[in-house]
């Protein structure tokens, strides 16, 4: 989900319908790290921090938590940014790419990332134009997130 760049929070999924009596709810748009909705896990919500008390799968892959207090649907479910495990090299999370400007080979500018969406075979850029754009070295050339901007290969943009 996305985030501003250099907030110290990041979105890991947004409160969705309740399910069950308990007081639980879907996750919406929830992270697909192992342990993240685990019972005692802390979330951050309205910049309060929250603990799960109940989670379950349901449904198939989808996951129903409860909190130790009341949150309203709609609010985004987030975590500390330093809290996020260190990926490989070549690797990017969904909040790193999100907002970073696209350009062409000429080095036009085609868009700015709003999302990055999952696909059978690799994630996909989802432009703020609507553009989408495969994430693969075939499409793109370079990531430079300090820079802010991912550059495309010849041929993806026509």
């Amino acid at each position: 989900m996305p985030t501003e760049p250099g907030d110290d929070f990041v979105s890991v999924g947004r409160v969705g319908r309740p399910h069950g009596v308990d007081g639980a709810f879907l996750v919406e748009s929830a992270s697909e790290e192992e342990g993240r909705f685990e019972v005692g896990a802390e979330v951050i919500v309205d910049g309060v921090s929250a603990h799960v008390e109940v989670s379950r799968l349901v449904g198939g892959r989808r996951r129903a938590i409860k909190l130790d207090r009341h949150v309203e649907r709609g609010m985004l479910l987030s975590i500390r940014r330093d809290a996020l495990p260190k990926l490989p090299d070549d690797s990017f999370y969904v909040a790193d790419l999100v907002g970073l400007d696209v350009f062409d080979e000429n080095d036009a500018r085609v868009g700015a990332v709003h999302d990055v969406l999952p696909g059978p075979a690799n994630d996909v850029l989802e432009l703020d134009n609507g553009i989408l754009l495969p994430l693969v070295e075939d499409c793109v050339r370079e990531i430079d997130l300090p820079g802010r901007r991912i550059l495309l290969n010849p041929g993806f943009i026509g």
